[in-house]
């Protein structure tokens, strides 16, 4: 199933291996297989209508039954877009728990890959972190097994 849209925003340099290298030194931690493999294909940019929510147990800031995932940031430094790179200075800007890398968000809410339980080299749960309610919901086990249950946000009311 197609994953990235054809919009160009949020669309970083074509991903290297040493590209892959910096980053897990600059963030501290290996970054899921699932999640390169993808940005391999295209290093970050807008996710098709198709596998833009997540659906959820509980009620999130965002909605009561889901939470949304219309981008997912890339490995990078282009001008004016935002990059799993800028993970230290959002999560200390935000508040947020560490060591997360995030994957998307608007600030007031992210979605992120959680090293607190599996250490920084181990594979690491996907959250949803509420900066400003100062909550978070586990979404998944594995990064995989988030994709594996992302679902068009059209099928929640």
């Amino acid at each position: 199933m197609k994953f990235w849209t054809e919009d160009s925003y949020g669309v970083q340099a074509p991903l290297t291996d040493e590209a892959v290298r910096e980053a897990e030194a600059l963030l501290g931690v290996r970054l899921p297989e699932a999640l390169l493999e993808l940005l391999r294909v295209q290093n970050g940019g807008g996710v098709v209508d198709e596998r833009s929510a997540f659906p959820t147990s509980e009620p999130t800031s965002w909605a009561p039954d889901h939470v949304p995932f219309d981008s997912l940031m890339g490995i990078g430094t282009a001008e004016r877009t935002t990059s799993l790179l800028d993970t230290r200075y959002l999560v200390e800007e935000w508040g947020l728990p560490s060591p997360v890398v995030l994957l998307t968000g608007d600030g007031h809410w992210w979605i992120a890959l959680d090293y607190r339980t599996c250490g920084v080299t181990g594979e690491p749960s996907v959250v949803w972190l509420d900066a400003e309610g100062e909550c978070e919901l586990p979404l998944a086990a594995d990064f995989r097994t988030f994709l594996d249950g992302l679902v068009p946000a059209e099928s929640f009311d």
